[in-house]
């Protein structure tokens, strides 16, 4: 196995660290967008975990919402919960969590961050997360997910 670049260890080391038994892999194609990474794991594209920060307003904290790559994330249902919200532009991701956007994982993050896991990934067995780098995922029970990130389990994909 070629070994994985830094981000991607940090994310492995995390997930050991936290007593989660997985595997990260570094693909050879791109995993930065939920079809790109459904393609290159061969899974439905509901099974990718999109990790998508928004930027509370006013307030400036990091909000992370973990939704299927099948959905949508509705703003409005978020803002409900925490207040207003923007997605966050490119630095202030990479300045939030330590990644950068397309490789940003459920966890590892350089603050901790509010996170809400949007309920549609619990319809399914696996889910596959990012895990560092627009190529790096892992994969992971959806309940063990909720546990690992400590996420409020809520309603927020828009309508389909």
């Amino acid at each position: 196995m070629d070994e994985l670049s830094a981000s991607a260890t940090r994310v492995a080391e995390e997930l050991r660290r936290r007593g989660i038994s997985t595997n990260v892999v570094e693909m050879p194609e791109s995993t930065r967008s939920a079809a790109e990474a459904a393609a290159a794991i061969g899974c439905d594209i509901s099974q990718i975990v999109k990790s998508l920060v928004f930027r509370s307003v006013p307030g400036d904290a990091p909000v992370l919402v973990l939704a299927s790559g099948a959905d949508r994330v509705d703003e409005d249902r978020l803002a409900h919960l925490v207040g207003p919200v923007e997605q966050a532009p490119a630095k202030f991701v990479r300045a939030r969590t330590g990644f950068a956007i397309g490789g940003v994982p459920p966890i590892g993050h350089a603050e901790a961050i509010e996170t809400f896991l949007e309920e549609h990934l619990l319809d399914h067995d696996v889910v596959w997360a990012a895990a560092g780098t627009p190529r790096a995922v892992f994969s992971i029970e959806p309940r063990d997910l909720v546990a690992l990130t400590s996420a409020k389990v809520v309603a927020l994909a828009a309508a389909r």
